[in-house]
């Protein structure tokens, strides 16, 4: 692969800054070690992660400087923002002179070298071997970024786009200006409560208008966002709850019951219910009345002393938003993820980290306007769910800074109405998954809709299968480019050309300012062409796992680079492909499920004596739960183990095949070996 082995071979300011500073966050109780990434920083550390005492969290001089973020008006703080290593800096001009200029790329698939065999290609890799396959015209490095905080890039949105439409949902739209007004309710009313910078807020809401408000809200607060998927049970729920410390929650009145039989064990003391009518004006009324008693959305729930959302929107706007002085090192999101291993784990992405990855795809995106023209207007359709990380960067994120129109889809699951939703739109930008991909391809009346207006399909989240592509194609007219990523990379690391005429099959090319390396288990890059594990790293990469140094630790190398856990191999083009994932994680419709937890919950049956759980692959979802048991009751059964589980785990991880063995395969100290159970 195409990348360093040693610091010394390194562009230099390839987000060394990043990685330094995100040890700080991360990392407070690693003892000093060798290598720039995990240096201890306990001041740096506790700034970012203690809880607060007193309050305004901005001291009277950085209040004249903060009042952008409140009011709307948005100074361009260039030269703070390369201050404080949110991305590296200017060596735009001279690595895109030395640039050659390419064409389109025609993204040939590359037969896939296998691990262990003889090298395919001795080829050593060259730093930054990817470079000359980008497009005419994009820099190595991104500049120096024009925004600090996501809130710089909101008040510029609010200001520039101020009339246009920013977000709809369910035929209601609402506008820049009325983000901008309502978010800032939304953040007096935090701020109201008592909250102060670094504290967490919780939301658990599926694609509503009511949540770009509150990202928008507690982002301007100074506060931390912490998405949760609405469709947790209850054990899960308490854990990311109290994982993250949260002390608010904003949740929709259709899962609130989850929410009230664990609230009492949980930091939280500040509970917002939304409705799904709130935010559509008169027809909201009659939306409340069929979710709540016709269609019976709403199970009974009791959360004592929560706060309705129209109210708090009310009391808010009466209310003034206090000025709080973010940096690009301050935390934006805990987005949890099993990483790579284990339970549940927050990746710490900073403003930085986020402004950093908008930028790098703001270049690239510009290279698919080339083709079909920049529409004045754009519009993206946003059916994956904003709590997960790819449409919260590249929907929500992206499409503000490009002034565009979001298409707020509640639930892409109701294909039939999905598509009666795409009639009404010209869109443009479409990002989605495999599965959403192919299900919306198997409707007739989806295949009827004109898709002369869209320029860019956008497949990440898990692999997008060849025959599924080229359909898509085949019907859209618009080919689907493939990107790749992790929560903890903001998310997008690579992506293919977005002027590519045909679909490669690879992840494409690392992004600027971003560098991979494929390496072996001792950590030793590869060459060309030769299997081993992903190691990227770049000004997308997160600060570090909350509350986990050494989750940190085992996930970052000495020189700052990322262990992805996937396997790969970059050819001479610099395109990576990923042929297998080094540990044992599951991948259900692009959602991380992870053995550990579901046999966990599995053992907690006092019929089962041993379990372990493994993915199978799927048309539908990519993957599914497999789960072999070794019973202790006799009479237990398939049926019987699936209902325990659905009561502790969402529904993408369920199991949905049962395998009773007599025995499991295990190694000679005991440990079960998922390898033997999948060959």
């Amino acid at each position: 692969m195409a990348k360093e082995t040693t610091p010394a071979r390194t562009t230099k300011n390839a987000a060394k800054a990043p990685v330094d500073k995100a040890a700080k966050i991360a990392a407070p109780a690693l003892k000093k070690q060798t290598g720039n990434v995990r240096k201890a920083a306990t001041d740096n550390s506790v700034k970012a992660r203690a809880k607060p005492k007193n309050a305004s969290a901005s001291k009277a001089p950085a209040q004249a400087k903060a009042a952008a973020l409140a009011e709307v008006p948005a100074k361009t703080r260039t030269a703070r923002a390369s201050k404080a290593a949110a991305v590296p800096t200017k060596s735009v001009v001279a690595e895109a002179a030395a640039k050659p200029k390419t064409t389109p790329a025609k993204a040939k698939s590359v037969a896939k070298p296998k691990a262990g065999t003889a090298k395919v290609a001795s080829a050593k890799p060259t730093p930054r071997e990817w470079v000359k396959s980008y497009p005419e015209g994009v820099p190595a490095e991104i500049s120096a970024s024009q925004y600090e905080s996501v809130g710089d890039l909101l008040a510029r949105a609010f200001k520039q786009y101020a009339d246009q439409p920013a977000f709809s949902c369910m035929g209601k739209s609402m506008t820049y200006a009325d983000l901008n007004r309502h978010s800032r309710a939304m953040a007096a009313w935090l701020q109201s409560r008592g909250l102060v910078k670094g504290d967490r807020v919780a939301v658990m809401m599926p694609n509503i208008l009511q949540y770009p408000v509150m990202i928008a809200a507690i982002l301007r607060a100074g506060l931390t966002v912490v998405n949760i998927n609405p469709l947790y049970t209850p054990r899960e729920l308490e854990h990311q709850l109290k994982d993250s410390g949260a002390k608010a929650i904003i949740i929709l009145e259709n899962f609130a019951s989850t929410l009230a039989k664990v609230v009492t064990k949980t930091p939280v003391q500040h509970v917002i219910v939304a409705a799904m009518g709130d935010m559509l004006g008169l027809k909201g009324h009659l939306v409340n009345l069929v979710v709540r008693r016709v269609k019976k959305m709403v199970p009974a729930w009791f959360l004592p002393g929560h706060t309705p959302f129209k109210t708090a929107l009310a009391q808010g706007a009466a209310q003034k938003l206090k000025p709080v002085e973010v940096t690009g090192a301050d935390v934006a999101f805990l987005q949890y993820t099993g990483g790579t291993t284990g339970i549940s784990k927050g990746a710490i992405l900073t403003h930085s980290n986020i402004v950093s990855n908008v930028a790098q795809m703001r270049l690239w995106c510009d290279v698919g306007f080339r083709v079909k023209g920049r529409p004045k207007d754009i519009v993206y359709i946003c059916a994956l769910p904003l709590y997960h990380i790819f449409a919260l960067t590249v929907n929500a994120m992206m499409g503000i800074d490009q002034g565009a129109l979001n298409v707020l889809i509640p639930n892409p699951r109701d294909i039939p109405g999905f598509v009666k939703e795409l009639q009404k739109y010209k869109f443009h930008i479409f990002p989605g998954l495999n599965t959403l991909f192919n299900g919306l391809l198997n409707n007739e009346e989806f295949r009827k809709l004109d898709f002369k207006e869209l320029i860019l399909s956008l497949g990440g989240g898990m692999a997008v299968q060849k025959p599924v592509a080229e359909r898509w194609k085949e019907v859209t007219g618009c080919l689907i480019t493939e990107g790749y990523g992790l929560s903890e990379t903001s998310p997008v690391a690579s992506a293919n050309r977005l002027d590519a005429t045909e679909f490669s099959g690879t992840i494409g090319l690392p992004l600027p300012s971003t560098d991979f390396s494929i390496r072996d288990d001792e950590g030793k890059e590869l060459p060309l062409m030769e299997v081993g594990e992903i190691c990227i790293r770049g000004p997308q990469v997160m600060a570090g796992y909350w509350n986990r140094p050494d989750e940190t630790e085992k996930a970052m190398t000495s020189d700052g680079f990322f262990r992805s856990g996937d396997m790969g191999y970059m050819d001479e083009r610099g395109y990576t492909k990923i042929v297998d994932r080094k540990k044992d994680m599951i991948l259900v419709s692009g959602f991380n499920v992870y053995p550990n937890e579901i046999e966990e919950v599995a053992m907690e049956h006092v019929g089962i004596r041993e379990a372990a759980a493994i993915g199978v692959p799927n048309e539908h979802s990519g993957e599914i739960v497999k789960l072999f048991i070794v019973r202790k009751d006799p009479a237990l059964t398939e049926e019987a183990v699936k209902a325990f589980c659905a009561e502790r785990l969402t529904n993408y991880k369920r199991p949905r095949i049962v395998e009773f063995r007599d025995e499991l395969p295990k190694s000679n100290v005991g440990k079960i070996l998922r390898r033997e159970l999948r060959d």
